[in-house]
């Protein structure tokens, strides 16, 4: 093993560096590395505080930075949240490690503990992303839901000066940052189904470097991993990015893998939705299978 001491490159932020830590320990604990340091790196997608990422290139702002770093040999490794990564891989650099699987749900903290149901109409509710945008409306379609920004604590910050009535967020960030207590609702996969990828932590090597690429096979958690592989599918398929609004979440049965995914059009009217389920070790055409039928449904839909 040549890399007995490596660097851990990561976002700055508060989350991003508890997940960077994470991959640290299991990395101690389980491979031949003896040290490790953690490099914090601000990336473009970090510096866009009002404003959807989507119109400045999408996911990849969180990434590339750090993946920028790992080409030019001045990190080892790259810790991200996986559902922030593009669907395609960069080339020469590869992510095929992933820690178990934190909580993949959503939650909602709001105004007084309230439930969603509970909010008065014409609530504002603050989200990121499209997909959430369009569940939401699907749940409260008279609910008024408005980009929200930045990091957790900016966006509980924004609840507590009355900018919003209610904020969606990921259970895994809350429990990570250990927020649990400001929780108002969490709704099950089957209410909300996730963004693909949510709530798993993902590290990424250069595709030549064989020693690390051994080492972090030994803190790959393969049943994350399977899920992944039929999550991360549908979105390829899809060719989703952050314009497009899409959920994909599996899970495993013995050996069973479960997939359900779903689509909203563009104006978030209509909504695609499918269920499968095959072999565990044929997750990774469950979820290419699953992303052709989404896109052959959508696609006949806009032909009638």
């Amino acid at each position: 093993m040549k890399n007995k001491k490596i660097i851990i490159g990561s976002r700055g932020s508060k989350l991003a560096l508890i997940y960077a830590e994470r991959a640290k320990v299991e990395l101690l604990k389980k491979s031949e590395i003896e040290s490790i340091d953690i490099k914090s790196i601000t990336t473009k997608g970090d510096t866009i505080i009002n404003e959807r990422v989507s119109e400045y290139g999408g996911k990849g702002l969180f990434c590339k930075k750090i993946e920028l770093e790992l080409l030019n040999n001045n990190i080892d490794i790259a810790v991200h949240a996986l559902k922030d990564m593009p669907a395609e891989e960069t080339e020469g650099l590869v992510t095929n490690c992933f820690l178990e699987r934190n909580d993949p749900r959503e939650v909602l903290i709001s105004k007084e503990n309230k439930l969603l149901k509970d909010l008065a109409p014409g609530s504002i509710v603050g989200t990121s992303s499209f997909r959430r945008e369009f569940q939401i409306k699907k749940i409260r379609e008279d609910l008024d839901c408005k980009l929200i920004r930045g990091n957790v604590d900016t966006r509980i910050k924004k609840l507590n000066d009355n900018l919003y009535d209610a904020i969606i967020l990921s259970s895994a960030g809350i429990n990570s940052l250990g927020l649990d207590q400001k929780i108002s609702q969490i709704f099950s996969t089957a209410e909300i189904i996730p963004s693909a990828g949510q709530g798993v932590i993902a590290i990424q090597c250069r595709k030549n470097d064989k020693d690390l690429i051994e080492s972090l096979k030994k803190v790959n958690h393969q049943n994350t991993s399977n899920c992944i592989k039929a999550e991360r599918n549908v979105l390829k398929i899809l060719e989703g990015d952050c314009e497009t609004a899409v959920g994909a979440f599996a899970n495993i049965d013995g050996n069973k893998i479960n997939l359900e995914a779903e689509l909203f059009s563009h104006d978030g009217k209509k909504r695609f939705h499918l269920k499968s389920f095959g072999e565990v070790d044929k997750a990774y055409e469950l979820g290419i299978e699953m992303g052709k039928n989404l896109k052959k449904v959508s696609n006949n839909s806009y032909k009638k």
